[in-house]
């Protein structure tokens, strides 16, 4: 039987630049979100997942309510937060936030939570970085109590116990769907199956093969806890083109500015033309014709055994329209040609 992958695609909200080079509004980038998710659902993409960020570089600090909007809009399309920063939010707010999108979109909504790789949210909701490790751990452990759907008997460090507590609205039917966002410790990976909450890989450089030991280490700590199938995502940043060349001249530019940007407040040298080609041709920036791309996710599928995967589309300042092509060549091309090459290689197995 034919293993089932999902395709997705997520976006940080990056705030981009008009055809003169002039950066968007915050307002404006949000409407173009909507616009842009609305094609995916429209394209046959089986996730949108929207990032949370509290700088200027980036337009969605609420994914919850960006994906309500988007809930209004769409017909069959998941959608989800990449990620929900958890150390510094209250989890019973997170899951009545997102269980009231899983009710405007008729079941669809999921949440990928996560410590995030940026700390401004933490002096800005009034938490210290010094709590970093506590403050995901008993709040993920709180999460993983409600989302068993029943009324919570909870008791930890960092607030009051909770006693019989039903939270509203209550999930219709089944469970809110749940991803844990893996950067590549092992402690994390045990962690998702402690809970039995989905892991997701942060893939964002490097050849994604080095993975692998994560992998490994997340299929025996399943058999080892006797969870059952619990299925396995990645996300890594892409963009798709006519030809190789054109996703090369138009992702490079806002590449590079994002790139830089962060690079500067991290202490790393400025990217370079080299090193973005690198990561093209042999590392996990997805860019290129929709055969190079589709190649290319159908073997880190292959490679790693993934359930979905998941295209970051947004790249620094690259512009709306550019994003809206990428999006539409990701699904109209990309993956009905990578569900042929997996049905390929499957069939010569």
């Amino acid at each position: 039987m034919t293993k089932t992958v999902e395709f997705g695609l997520d976006t940080f909200g990056d705030v981009t630049a008009d055809a003169d080079g002039k950066l968007l509004p915050h307002a404006q980038v949000i409407r173009n979100l909507l616009d842009e998710a609305i094609l995916a659902d429209q394209t046959g993409v089986d996730f949108i997942g929207v990032g949370e960020h509290h700088r200027s570089d980036f337009a969605t600090s609420a994914p919850e309510v960006m994906l309500a909007g988007i809930a209004t809009r769409t017909n069959r399309i998941k959608l989800g937060s990449a990620v929900t920063v958890l150390s510094s939010d209250d989890p019973i707010r997170v899951f009545e936030r997102f269980s009231t999108v899983n009710a405007l979109s008729n079941g669809r909504a999921e949440v990928i939570l996560g410590r995030g790789s940026f700390t401004e949210s933490f002096p800005l909701f009034g938490y210290r970085l010094n709590d970093y490790e506590m403050l995901f751990n008993e709040k993920l452990d709180l999460f993983a109590e409600l989302l068993k759907n029943g009324p919570v008997n909870w008791e930890g460090q960092l607030r009051p116990p909770l006693k019989d507590v039903t939270v509203y609205p209550e999930i219709e039917t089944g469970r809110l769907g749940a991803w844990i966002g893996v950067g590549g410790s092992p402690e994390s990976v045990i962690r998702s199956v402690r809970y039995q909450i989905p892991m997701t890989l942060a893939i964002i450089g490097g050849d994604p093969r080095r993975f692998l030991p994560f992998v490994d280490l997340y299929q025996r700590a399943q058999e080892q806890a006797a969870t059952g199938f619990m299925p396995l995502g990645v996300h890594s940043p892409g963009y798709v083109a006519e030809t190789d060349e054109q996703a090369r001249e138009e992702l490079w530019p806002g590449y590079k500015a994002m790139h830089d940007r962060i690079g500067a407040e991290r202490g790393w040298p400025p990217t370079t033309k080299d090193s973005f080609i690198r990561e093209i041709e042999s590392g996990s920036t997805y860019a290129g014709s929709p055969e190079t791309v589709a190649k290319k996710i159908a073997a880190t599928v292959t490679a790693l055994g993934v359930d979905r995967f998941d295209l970051k589309y947004s790249a620094g300042t690259t512009g709306h329209g550019k994003m809206m092509k990428s999006i539409e060549l990701y699904g109209t091309k990309v993956i009905p040609m990578v569900k042929d090459m997996l049905a390929d290689k499957e069939a010569a197995a």
